[in-house]
């Protein structure tokens, strides 16, 4: 119970102003809340799995591969930016397919979190926790910090979705995404 208390308040404040917290606010101005909050919940269980393990397990061969992680995750940052720009619209007959919508507003979510918490502050918290407190709780209570703090941004995101032009939330959405790749791919080059 101790590591689910400490993790869920660490990961918390950690993830207050982070880079996926903004990412958060931006997919919601783009996509439905409970699509985002979906594609955050498993993206971060997901993360925050592998980080107590590295954490229990492995903690030391984390470092060698930072700078990998970083570029890929920039990259992939700036391919959102790309389809960001170009916008999403749905033909006639994709609007009668909603379901497959949601299932690719929940992988872009997911994906986009996964490649962005790879060595993110966060998930190096969560591994420094889970060497010192046991996995599972540092697990679960890592993963409800982060959503917790993430689905502050989901709403504050949902509510400026509703009062700002479509044009408008794509070009920020736009300029979000390839801040964080040039940010992403400067950090792994400096590692080298």
């Amino acid at each position: 119970m101790y590591a689910f208390l400490l993790s869920t308040v660490v990961i918390f404040v950690a993830e207050l102003g982070d880079k996926s917290q903004l990412m958060a606010l931006t997919f919601a101005t783009r996509y439905r809340m409970r699509d985002v909050l979906i594609g955050i919940t498993i993206a971060t269980a997901v993360v925050h799995l592998a980080s107590v393990g590295i954490g229990a397990f492995v903690g030391d061969r984390f470092a060698e591969s930072q700078h990998t992680i970083s570029i890929v995750a920039g990259i992939a940052f700036l391919l959102f930016a790309a389809w960001t720009w170009r916008g999403d619209e749905l033909s006639d007959n994709e609007a009668g397919k909603a379901n497959v919508s949601q299932g690719a507003a929940i992988v872009a979510v997911g994906a986009a979190f996964f490649l962005a918490e790879l060595g993110d502050k966060t998930m190096l918290a969560t591994i420094t926790l889970a060497t010192q407190e046991g996995w599972l709780g540092t697990w679960i209570g890592s993963t409800v910090g982060m959503v917790a703090a993430d689905a502050l941004a989901i709403v504050v995101g949902a509510t400026l979705g509703r009062h700002l032009p479509e044009k408008v939330i794509r070009i920020a959405a736009t300029a979000a995404f390839v801040v964080f790749g040039v940010l992403l791919i400067a950090e792994g080059a400096r590692l080298f």
